[in-house]
């Protein structure tokens, strides 16, 4: 281990402590974003609604993941039904849908913040923003309800309708110290069926939940809806995802431990590709000297201009090869010996007794043999065995 691996090595040891100090005596920071979200404890997601939900609705809820488009599209004799939307974008072709199936005699409850366009224009109503009060109460208008309320004292949205078509109906009010009362909750009349407006999500998140008396408004509210099925468009009811670092992503302190052991090895592999390397030697490769032998021994022959030893030489060098490779008898240079190397070469029987023919000349001592004889010779055997 050499010096400069040993000083990168302390200094992260002295970060990665720093780090946990700093983790172990930061304060918890309270989220109080709101996500609303069913899978989500913070103030204001609706954990604690998801949870509760089935039981509000006697056990006759649905929760889908799909586009109110895509449901309806393979649910298209469903008989009249409740339609729950809270704070869940939709699209257009989607809310043609929900107003087809409301025109056919279903109830659409909608919890949103920010009431969408082809709703508003649809049914005629617009909402904007009625108050900056740091807090406010929700109340029914029903008699019956008189006693129900819930006071908003964290981030209300201070939403409202400031316009209402002729015919529709208030059923719930904000109620503020230094203002009038104005309308958020309202039912539409819409062909056969209603459409429940709410635009004060906040009722339905886990902090207000969880405090005494609050649970009643939010019975109150849904009690509008029929006793029958009821379709929750829910977009956080979704396929968890598989990533294999999901984990350590969502926990901030295994996510910061990864993102600084990230950077720790880029440091390291940066620093230490700059490092100095020995000097390596270049060693020359013995030369291969065989092939110049070769040539040498060729070039002796030619000048010599001893064609039949040539011939000789080349036919042993042949025979022996075929008793070695293809375990043939050489004995006897025959029909038998031709037969059986055509079978093993499949060469034609016209180039192998061509080829004998060369072959007994070059072992008799007593023949004459030109240099076209060597040569044809050497093409012959090189193209029986290669």
């Amino acid at each position: 281990m050499n010096k400069t691996f040993k000083i990168y090595a302390v200094i992260f040891i002295v970060v990665m402590i720093i780090l946990a100090l700093f983790e172990v005596n930061k304060t918890e920071s309270t989220d109080w974003r709101k996500n609303f979200k069913t899978d989500q404890k913070s103030p204001f997601g609706i954990f604690i609604f998801n949870h509760e939900v089935k039981d509000l609705f006697k056990n006759k809820l649905t929760k889908s993941d799909q586009t109110p488009y895509d449901y309806y599209n393979q649910n298209e004799t469903k008989k009249a039904h409740n339609i729950l939307i809270i704070e869940h974008e939709v699209d257009g072709e989607s809310w043609n849908k929900v107003f087809d199936e409301v025109a056919k005699g279903s109830d659409a409850m909608l919890i949103v913040s920010d009431i969408p366009k082809e709703v508003s224009d649809s049914i005629g109503y617009y909402d904007s923003k009625i108050s900056f009060e740091e807090e406010n109460i929700l109340k029914l208008t029903d008699k019956k309800y008189r006693n129900d309320f819930i006071r908003l004292d964290k981030f209300p949205s201070g939403r409202g309708f400031t316009f209402i078509r002729p015919g529709a109906e208030v059923l719930g009010k904000t109620v503020e110290k230094n203002n009038t009362d104005q309308a958020n909750f309202i039912r539409v009349n819409y062909g056969k069926g209603h459409f429940y407006v709410h635009c004060e999500p906040l009722f339905i998140t886990n902090y207000y939940l969880l405090k005494k008396g609050s649970t009643k408004y939010a019975q109150d509210v849904f009690s509008y809806l029929d006793d029958r099925e009821t379709i929750w468009f829910d977009e956080s009811n979704t396929v968890e995802s598989h990533f294999f670092m999901r984990f350590i992503l969502s926990n901030p302190a295994l996510k910061y431990a990864w993102w600084l052991l990230l950077g720790g090895l880029l440091l390291f592999i940066f620093f230490n590709a700059k490092r100095k390397q020995r000097i390596v030697p270049v060693v020359e490769p013995l030369k291969n000297t065989s092939v110049d032998f070769v040539k040498s021994i060729g070039n002796l022959y030619l000048q010599e201009g001893d064609f039949h030893d040539m011939m000789a030489k080349k036919a042993q060098y042949f025979l022996n090869k075929v008793r070695m490779d293809l375990l043939i008898d050489t004995q006897n240079l025959d029909a038998e010996f031709a037969k059986k190397l055509h079978l093993k070469t499949g060469k034609p029987m016209e180039t192998i007794d061509e080829a004998i023919v060369l072959i007994r000349k070059a072992q008799d001592p007593y023949a004459q043999v030109m240099k076209e004889d060597l040569s044809r010779m050497n093409k012959l055997l090189d193209e029986i065995i290669r």
